[in-house]
Order: C-alpha cells, then sequence, then structure tokens
C-alpha cells in the first residue's frame, strides 16, 4: 500500500478506501490509484482480509453429479447469486455417495466457506452440527437434511408425480407402471408416493409387478421397462421417476411395434424434437438454485435461526407422449 500511495502520490487511507471501495475519493484520484496498482501489479491479499473480516466470499455447492443437466442451471443460478454477493463459489459432486458427500462438505468448511448449498446423498447430516454452531450458514436444496433442523428448497415431488399419473388416468390408462430411482431417495419415494396417490384417488390397483425402483443405470431401467411391458397384461403406460430413466425408456419405446404413452419427471433437451413429443413434469432448477442461494444469504445477512421449508410448483407440459390413448 505504501508503494501504491507513493506513486499514485496520495495517502494510504485513500489506497485502503479504494481497494474497499469506500466512498470520500473523487473519480480522477481513484484512477490514478488503480493505475498505481496495475503499474506494480498487485492484488489484494485475501488471506489477510479474512483475517480481519472473518469472511471469506466464498461459498460451497455439494451436487450429486455435475454431469447431470438437471444441475446445470441450478449451479448457474446458484453462482449468479453469489456473484451478486461478492462471492466466489466452489463446486464438487457426491455421486450419491453419503461419505463422499461428507468429505466434500467438511473439506469446504476447513477451507473457511462462508455458506453451503447442499444436495444430501446421505440420510444423517448431524456431523454437520457444530459446523453450523460455529456459524457456517447451510441450505439444503432437492432434498431435505437428515437429522437436524436446517433450510430447505424443495419442489412438489409428490404432487407433480399425481399430477402426471392422473393425466395418464384421464387419457384411459389404467395399467400404468413405475420406474423410479433408489427408493432411499427423498424424490424418488415422494415421486412413488404420487404415483400410488394418483391411482388410490382413481380407483385403480397397483400390482407390485409394475412398480420398479432402483438405479438409474440404462441397463436396470431398460431390463425393468421390457418386464412391465410384457406378460399377459403389460402396462399401457409408464410414469418414469426422473429424466435419466426417462430416455432410457424413450429408447425402449422406440422398439415396440405398439404406441405406449409416457410421461416422465423432470424436462430434458431435445424432449420437444421426439415423436411424439416427451410430456414431462418440469420443475424449475434454476428457482431451486436461485432461492436456496438467497436463504443463504439471507442467513449470512443475520436472519432468524428457525429453519424454514420452501416448496416450489411444478407443472405439466404436454407434448403428445403423454396423451396417447391405450391399446390392449
Amino acid at each position: 500500500m505504501k508503494d501504491v500511495a507513493a506513486r499514485a502520490g496520495v495517502g494510504l487511507k485513500t489506497v485502503s478506501r479504494v481497494v474497499n471501495g469506500e466512498p470520500g475519493v473523487t473519480p480522477d484520484t481513484e484512477r490514478r490509484v488503480q493505475e498505481a496498482i496495475e503499474a506494480l501489479g498487485f492484488r489484494r491479499n485475501d488471506s489477510a482480509r479474512v483475517l480481519r473480516k472473518g469472511r471469506t466470499a466464498s461459498i460451497g455447492l455439494v451436487l450429486e453429479d455435475l454431469a447431470d443437466p438437471f444441475y446445470g442451471p441450478l449451479s448457474r443460478a446458484v453462482e449468479e447469486v453469489a456473484r451478486a454477493h461478492g462471492a466466489l463459489l466452489i463446486n464438487g459432486s457426491s455421486a450419491e455417495d453419503p461419505d463422499r458427500e461428507q468429505e466434500l462438505v467438511l473439506a469446504l468448511c476447513a477451507r473457511r466457506v462462508d455458506g453451503l448449498v447442499v444436495i444430501p446423498a446421505g440420510d444423517d447430516h448431524r456431523y454437520l452440527e457444530p459446523e453450523l454452531k460455529a456459524g457456517v450458514a447451510t441450505v439444503f436444496v432437492d432434498r431435505p437434511a437428515g437429522r437436524i433442523d436446517a433450510d430447505v428448497v424443495l419442489s412438489d415431488n409428490f404432487g407433480g408425480a399425481r399430477d402426471g399419473v392422473a393425466h395418464l388416468i384421464a387419457h384411459g390408462h389404467r395399467r400404468i407402471g413405475f420406474i423410479g430411482d433408489q427408493p432411499r431417495i427423498h424424490t424418488a419415494a415422494e415421486r412413488l408416493r404420487g404415483y400410488r396417490a394418483a391411482m388410490a384417488e382413481a380407483g385403480l390397483p397397483v400390482h407390485d409387478s409394475w412398480v420398479s425402483l432402483g438405479s438409474t443405470a440404462p441397463e436396470r431401467v431398460r431390463s425393468a421397462a421390457e418386464a412391465i411391458l410384457s406378460g399377459p397384461e403389460p402396462v399401457t403406460a409408464i410414469f418414469a421417476g426422473n429424466n435419466r430413466v426417462t430416455v432410457t425408456v424413450v429408447r425402449v419405446l422406440a422398439d415396440l411395434e405398439r404406441p405406449v404413452a409416457l410421461v416422465g419427471f423432470d424436462d430434458f433437451e431435445l424432449a420437444d424434437l421426439l415423436r411424439p413429443g416427451v410430456t414431462v413434469i418440469a420443475q424449475d432448477a434454476a428457482q431451486l438454485g436461485r432461492t436456496a442461494a438467497e436463504r443463504l444469504f439471507h442467513r449470512l445477512d443475520g436472519a432468524p435461526d428457525t429453519a424454514q421449508r420452501f416448496e416450489l410448483a411444478t407443472r405439466l407440459v404436454t407434448r403428445g407422449s403423454g396423451e396417447l390413448p391405450p391399446v390392449d
């Protein structure tokens, strides 16, 4: 700062004001100070700034899988909110592994991030209690925290699935299959609950052979789809529990000679260009991320400690696949 002050011909306090964006400096003086900083090649020492202010101006984001298209707009929305608050975003993938999630979260805390946005892989987050008590603001998104009270931002998974299945029922289907993700995952369980609720409200039975939960690996989903589409009374429609399941089911249905109706939870790229287009229950991933990040910074600004739950509505997007009539 002394070197910058000498080169710009100003006092140390003026350099401090310019560096910290404080008022009381004329435009001409600010320009001279910035030119001196650039000419000398200096950068602000963020480590010293952290020690002085107690904040790192950084937040962590722990996702399930950075390669999943659903998380792209969510991550981008969190980053945009962080940038608007002058903070850096650091993210990583848990690969749906609770141990990996904990490892990532604690590594971010060790680097003194101010807060965390977490899409949980596990169902026990008591390991975070010391960090929460130490002041690390944390918001969970897409799925709630396990065994602790924390802010959470969710989509209406139950209501969305119920609407999607009710849409198939309204188009004449009575034998509707459900293929979903791992049953321990909150979103998968809620969507299955919505499926069962829609069937029950219509007075329709649900046979165990029509329901398949498990890995979203294409081989597993293909096997499940082929099983419920075969036999003496195959399903005439499928409700797919997420975008990865839907894509595999589309491939299976492409090989069938008879039409089968399909509604998927989550939109996906090119769904509108297929023939027929794929009817989906769309959730707003960007709004999930934006709401979670805004809640996080609200907490960092001193919001009350009571945990809150935010649930965002889904919407039915009709494109043709969910409107096909049953063919026995």
